[in-house]
């Protein structure tokens, strides 16, 4: 079944709440993955990986991308929590999302997508707190005053609780994204019984590259850096 036509009375429903959570979720998976691919200038230089953190928050654009994220992680969890309350009323345990089509048992990865959700919210208000809201620490580069953001990822990853807390967190995120990503594509009628199979891999991968890649910084920083 395609994309079904976009009405509220649709979007009250579960159906229409699930496919709200598809479409909430891809705008997230985006991203994560661009914020995955962007923190790779930390092996550059302290002068691109601050350059560039100086370039997401340098235009007006910031906010509009930030309106994006925060409304479209709201309208996730509340479809999540909701689904969750009506799935245990009616005696449907506590999944908010069905498993994947085609699939003959519910993998421990979609059994808990409401806890691993729990903790990854908790894990992104750590983490704007220690990152967005952290230390202001300044910097120049090429004459142009900035925040020195590579001193507060080292600084930060150099603490074995905090480094231990990402490792963690980072793990849920990926065990999270292993059902999540491609339940996007089920959410929105795009994956079926035909292509299950492709989806199933499709989201094994993403969650696989988006952990390790996001794994490298902390472990870069508190092996070798730190050391």
């Amino acid at each position: 079944m395609g994309l079904k036509s976009l009405n509220f009375s649709y979007l009250k429903s579960s159906p229409g709440k699930k496919f709200l959570m598809g479409l909430t979720g891809l705008v997230w998976a985006g991203f994560i993955f661009g914020h995955m691919a962007g923190n790779f200038l930390l092996f550059v230089s302290p002068d691109a990986y601050n350059s560039y953190g100086h370039f997401l928050v340098s235009g007006n654009i910031i906010y509009l991308i930030e309106a994006v994220l925060i409304l479209s992680l709201m309208v996730h969890v509340f479809c999540a929590v909701n689904l969750v309350l009506n799935n245990k009323k009616a005696g449907g345990g506590s999944r908010y999302l069905v498993s994947s089509s085609g699939d003959k048992k519910v993998s421990l990865a979609s059994k808990t997508m409401a806890i691993q959700g729990s903790l990854i919210l908790f894990f992104i208000i750590t983490h704007l707190r220690g990152f967005k809201f952290g230390t202001p620490y300044e910097t120049i580069v090429n004459g142009v005053v900035m925040r020195d953001l590579y001193r507060l990822v080292i600084e930060t990853f150099s603490n074995p609780i905090a480094f231990v807390w990402y490792m963690i967190a980072l793990l849920i995120l990926g065990f999270h994204l292993s059902h999540g990503f491609g339940s996007i594509f089920q959410s929105l009628g795009i994956k079926n019984t035909q292509n299950a199979k492709f989806f199933n891999k499709l989201s094994y991968v993403y969650a696989l590259v988006v952990t390790l890649g996001f794994l490298s910084q902390p472990l870069y920083v508190f092996l070798l850096k730190a050391s």
